[in-house]
């Protein structure tokens, strides 16, 4: 993997993390639904997907 490639994925993964913070923020603890909990796993196996394959 070159260098370029490499920085895109890290720039991906930020984005990513990114958008999991925002939707972990948004959620109400209160109201919060098996769904949106199996979503936010979901997200979190993505992440570290995504993280192994630019080690």
């Amino acid at each position: 993997m070159d260098k370029r490639q490499s920085n895109c994925n890290v720039d991906d993964l930020k984005n990513r993390l990114h958008q999991f913070l925002e939707k972990l923020e948004s959620i109400e603890p209160e109201t919060t639904d098996l769904h949106e909990i199996d979503q936010l796993i979901a997200l979190v196996d993505e992440l570290e997907k995504q993280m192994n394959g630019i080690k």
